[in-house]
Parts: structure tokens; sequence; C-alpha cells
């Protein structure tokens, strides 16, 4: 949590910088279709394919573009405990609730629990701060443990069992899991009651994640990709090399775009669609959020496709090595990720 209230602090440097815009909700005066693209899971709920990730904004930021992206037509918003503006999501959601934009049935609210020893504690507070009676959607953030030491305490199949029951009683309506490896969910498969529905990784040209994605489409998992657009502006945060990839500025992205007419967004966000996962990107510019949208009433060539799937430099910019301890359980990137 720490690390994530780091990532909150650096990223408001950003927001202080003259040149770059800042929200406002008097952009937004009309309100869209909304966007009703969406996959089925396999206990029949649907998801968007579209959503409104919230990292790394603001209190005041999350609150202006939940209500603008929700007047835009989106539907599905990204949540955790851990970026810190939970409440404000909260209040954005009474506000479109007030004004009769948008019922509490036809959004899909998402949270996370980054390890916690009560769970079930964790989702209610998440509850309270969103004002909501029922998540559409809770996610195990990551494969964590809560002390370090040899082994996750407690460990991931009883976290996971924890997640069954809250779905039991109605508190979260589909579960799954984020940045688990093949490896690390096999493991839930293997002892679990109810499978997760929904597995959140990072995915762009620049991170595949084939084998994963082709894991879990064999057993009915959907995937949902978290910086899909390479999250360019945590670089400082995550500490890359100016060698690593952007995707945004990736020449075939650029190529692809200028032939399609398209932004580089638009077709990072298009190449999520067409692998079948849904995308959660982050933005607090109003025309950003807009643009974003318009990924569904077009495709991307064969060609173009396997140009942006077939990128020699794969890396995962978003590591978490903030998880690694000398300690244990994750001493390394390998016990991270096994691979």
């Amino acid at each position: 949590q720490n690390y994530y209230c780091m990532l909150a602090a650096r990223s408001s440097v950003l927001r202080s910088v003259p040149h770059i815009q800042q929200f406002s909700l008097h952009t937004v005066r009309t309100m869209a279709t909304p966007l009703t693209q969406s996959d089925t899971l396999y206990n029949k709920n649907t998801i968007p394919l579209l959503g409104l990730g919230t990292w790394k904004m603001s209190g005041k930021e999350a609150y202006e573009s939940v209500v603008a992206a929700v007047k835009m037509g989106y539907r599905h918003i990204d949540c955790a405990p851990v970026y810190n503006n939970e409440k404000q999501v909260g209040d954005a959601f009474q506000q479109l609730f007030k004004e009769g934009v948008v019922k509490r049935e036809e959004l899909f609210v998402t949270s996370k629990i980054l390890n916690s020893k009560n769970i079930e504690e964790g989702i209610r507070k998440t509850l309270s701060d969103l004002q909501l009676s029922y998540l559409d959607l809770y996610l195990v953030h990551a494969p964590a443990s809560a002390e370090p030491g040899p082994t996750i305490k407690p460990p991931l199949i009883d976290q996971w069992r924890i997640m069954e029951s809250l779905h039991d009683k109605g508190l979260a309506r589909s579960i799954g899991v984020s940045n688990f490896s093949n490896k690390k969910l096999q493991g839930i498969l293997e002892q679990c009651r109810v499978k997760p529905h929904v597995h959140q990784v990072e995915a762009h040209p620049n991170l595949r994640n084939d084998e994963l994605l082709q894991f879990n489409k064999a057993q009915g998992i959907h995937v949902t990709a978290y910086s899909p657009l390479g999250t360019p502006d945590s670089a400082e945060m995550m500490k890359r090399t100016p060698e690593q990839p952007i995707p945004l500025q990736d020449p075939v992205v650029l190529e692809v775009a200028k032939k399609m007419n398209k932004t580089p967004a638009q077709v990072l966000l298009r190449y999520g669609i067409q692998r079948g996962m849904s995308v959660v990107p982050k933005s607090v510019h109003p025309e950003r959020i807009k643009e974003n949208t318009d990924i569904f009433n077009w495709s991307l060539s064969e060609e173009d496709f396997k140009a942006l799937h077939t990128r020699p430099n794969q890396v995962r910019l978003c590591h978490l090595s903030f998880m690694l301890n000398p300690e244990g359980p994750f001493k390394t990137m390998q016990d991270l990720w096994d691979n």
C-alpha cells in the first residue's frame, strides 16, 4: 500500500506541471449512447469490453473522470482501495444516480484486495467507500503475502476460499485474480470450488502474454488488460530504462494509426479487443476519455494485427518489483512471475 501511495504522490507532481491539461466537468455537456459491447463470463454475467481505470488519479480527478466517462457511455469502472480514491469514485456514482444518468444495475464495478488477513473486512470497507451494496467483480490484486517469509501467508488457496464465500454471500457477483502466473493460477484451479471468472493482467503489443491468455481461455476465464497503453505516465515510478519500449510511440503502432486515421491509443485498445480481452485504460483528460470509445466500429486488418502482434521487444512494464523481499516469498522476479 505504501508503494501505491508513493505512485499517487509522484503522479501529483505531473498534475502540477502547467502545460498538462486539467480536467473540467464543464467540458462534458451531453450524455452519449451507452457502450454496451461486452463479453459473457462463464457464470453468464457480462463484462463491458471498455472500462475506465482509476490508478494514479487524485480523488478530484477520479470523481470528475468517472462522472465524465459514464456520461460518455462508459459502464465499466475499475477501482482498488490502494489507489486511495474509492471514496471519491463512490461520490461520483451517487451523483450519477442522483442525476438519473445511470442506474446501479447498469454499471460494472470492479475492485480488488491486496493481501489482507481479513478479506471480507476489505470488501465491506470498499463497498462503504463506493457506497454500493455489491461489486460486479472482486479480484485478488496480486499473489501477495501479508508478511515476509518462505511461503505466502495466508496461502493463496485460503485467500481464494474467502473470495468464494464473498461470492456466495452476494457481495461480489463475480470473482477473480490479477497478476497471477499460470503456475499460481493452476494452484487455485486444482483446489477451488468456484474458479476465477476474470484474470486482470498487463497486456499490449510489447507484452503479449500469449501463454497466459491461451491458458485462461482454455479454462473459460475472461482476461482484462490493464495498462493496455503501456502506462506511459509511470515510467519514472517504474524506473524504466531508455531502451524499454513505449507502446504509444512504437513505430508500427504509429504507422497503423496513420493508415487507419486513428490515434495510437485507439489502435492499442482495438488490438486488445480483437484479442478477446476487455481493456481498462486510464485517463483524466476528457478528450482522451472520449477518443478511447472509438474502438468498436472498425477493425484491424489481418496484416496490421500481425504487425502489432509480432513486436520483438517484449517486456513487463508493470513489473511489481516492490513485492520482492530478500526474506521471501518472492526473492526474485522468477519467484514472482514463474518465468
